[in-house]
């Protein structure tokens, strides 16, 4: 089922990778903290993924200006996911969707094969984009079929700036 502007954002608990090991994150804990950006991606090690996390890692500081805390999400297990921030100097928070729960709660879930891009795809996260308010609602949603696409984030910024 798609996620709308609007819809509650579907409450989750992922795993990351933290000083002292393995953390759990939970949606719920971060909402009423700050704004909230969720960027699924999806896989580690790949060139779009690794362009769009370093430069968000790059350019966070117009987030955080905007009061927004952002986390990005991918299939990969967190060690994996350490690795490639470590050697990419990703500086967002990598939450692991391993067992793919959250991506298909969000609704971008890829099917099997997708013959445009000529990718075996099944159940990783669609490159998608949402913006989370205080109060946990929806603000903004992007998702992109095509893995090559990235979302759109001067919207994504212009959806912050009209929270407040």
């Amino acid at each position: 089922m798609a996620i709308n502007i609007g819809d509650k954002a579907p409450d989750f608990t992922l795993v990351t990778k933290g000083a002292e090991g393995p953390e759990l994150v939970k949606l719920s804990d971060l909402v009423g903290k700050s704004n909230l950006v969720l960027l699924f991606v999806p896989m580690a090690f790949t060139g779009v993924c690794t362009t769009e996390f370093c430069d968000i890692s790059k350019g966070i500081s117009a987030y955080e200006d905007l009061d927004a805390k952002v986390l990005g999400i991918s299939g990969d297990n967190p060690f994996a996911q350490e690795a490639w921030a470590q050697k990419e100097g990703i500086t967002i928070p990598l939450l692991s969707d391993y067992e793919h729960d959250v991506a298909k709660a969000y609704g971008v879930a890829y099917d099997q094969f997708l013959p445009d891009a000529n990718l075996i795809m099944g159940g990783v996260a669609k490159r998608s984009a949402f913006v989370v308010d205080k109060e946990g609602i929806v603000r903004y949603a992007e998702v992109q079929d095509h893995p090559k696409n990235l979302p759109d984030f001067d919207k994504v910024q212009e959806a912050l700036k009209g929270l407040g």
